[in-house]
């Protein structure tokens, strides 16, 4: 019996279901049907489809510090809204993908071999994810403050 691979699995789940968005109820049917899969790795599979992807399930985007904010400030709506209707489950689903996304942008500052430009951008980002952690409300005024006074933040 041939197995089939995570991404072919994903590619006719996607046809046979006719998917043109990726949402919550699609997000738990493919954890469901992929499994075992990380939900690091299915995001990627799916980030790659280029199909839409709802929050909190898309996860924080890091690769330039626009990525990152838009990530945040659309985990932040959330969030706030998960907050105020007492979903607490999914409040702490929010800080969860926040966290993870922090340690990897710690890992990644703290590599042997990375340039210092790089180091300095996952440090950055570090603080971004910080802030947001500490007082996600606070967070888009800070880190328009944050951009205006920051030579950092300029790198992609």
């Amino acid at each position: 019996m041939v197995k089939t691979s995570r991404k072919q699995a994903l590619a006719d789940y996607l046809a046979a279901h006719r998917i043109t968005a990726i949402g919550e109820l699609e997000w738990h049917d493919l954890l469901r049907d992929l499994a075992p899969v990380s939900e690091s790795y299915l995001r990627e599979l799916l980030r790659a489809t280029g199909l839409e992807f709802a929050q909190p399930y898309s996860g924080i985007r890091q690769k330039t510090f626009a990525e990152l904010e838009r990530s945040l400030l659309e985990m932040l709506d959330v969030y706030t809204a998960a907050m105020a209707s007492g979903d607490r489950d999914r409040a702490r689903y929010c800080r969860r993908q926040v966290i993870a996304a922090k340690d990897r942008a710690r890992f990644l500052s703290r590599r042997p071999k990375i340039l210092a430009e790089k180091k300095a951008q996952k440090e950055e980002m570090v603080r971004w994810m910080l802030v947001w952690l500490e007082n996600p409300e606070v967070f888009p005024a800070w880190v328009r403050i944050r951009k205006r006074y920051s030579s950092t933040t300029d790198s992609t």
